[in-house]
């Protein structure tokens, strides 16, 4: 198969490579440290511009301080944002924190939804946030559409758009709901490692003769792996 064939056809052997590269479902494959759908939300809310790293150890702390919604509804403002200011832009995440542990506590009792309809009121949290809470908290379908995706499924000509939503349904349409988050996440995990935004080492690239883009990096006269 080229990066010539059809999307869907090369949308298949993609999947299977980049399991098989980074195996697990999306809860496994998740970078972010927690126990709880509610500990998931609020590291993915402190993720926003921020690395994984950096909010694992930032979390330990606000978690044993704020255990529950009820717990950080309840926080005082100042204790929090000295908490998360590792995280950067502490301000405007403690406002999200304190809104959606109060919006929790008041309408879902203190219970973090699994719909996408009712993610996206919390405070703090788009389509993208919800989509990772339920795809890695919950198990349900939800492909997050970040950076990383975009420039992946553009690069692979999986998806044109520059539209997180049309990209979310194209790549839906191509892999299936059912593995959308591990997807997403296994796209992520390639981007951070090997196709990145500065550079790509499409020599080593196990999509190398999947990918239009990596075939044009290569010289006339090279072969695709």
């Amino acid at each position: 198969m080229s990066g010539r064939a059809p999307a869907k056809e090369r949308a298949r052997a993609i999947a299977d490579r980049l399991e098989e590269r980074f195996p697990g479902s999306a809860a496994e494959l998740c970078e972010l440290d927690f126990d709880t759908p509610f500990q998931l939300l609020v590291a993915t809310v402190l993720s926003a511009q921020c690395t994984d790293v950096r909010v694992n150890a930032t979390t330990p702390a606000l978690f044993a301080a704020y255990p529950t919604p009820e717990a950080l509804a309840g926080a005082d403002r100042a204790t929090l944002e000295h908490l998360i200011f590792p995280t950067g832009f502490y301000r405007a995440k403690a406002d999200h924190l304190l809104g959606l542990a109060h919006r929790l506590v008041t309408v879902y009792d203190g219970v973090v939804p699994s719909r996408r309809e009712d993610l996206v009121t919390l405070p703090g949290v788009g389509r993208k946030t919800a989509n990772v809470v339920r795809s890695v908290a919950f198990d349900l379908p939800g492909l997050p559409v970040d950076t990383h995706v975009l420039r992946l499924t553009k690069r692979l000509d999986l998806a044109r758009s520059s539209d997180p939503v049309k990209v979310e349904h194209r790549l839906n349409a191509l892999f299936g709901e059912a593995i959308g988050g591990a997807m997403s996440l296994r796209l992520i995990l390639h981007g951070r490692s090997t196709c990145t935004a500065r550079r790509t080492d499409c020599s080593s690239c196990i999509l190398l003769d999947l990918c239009p883009t990596g075939q044009r990096h290569l010289p006339s006269d090279s072969a695709a792996i």
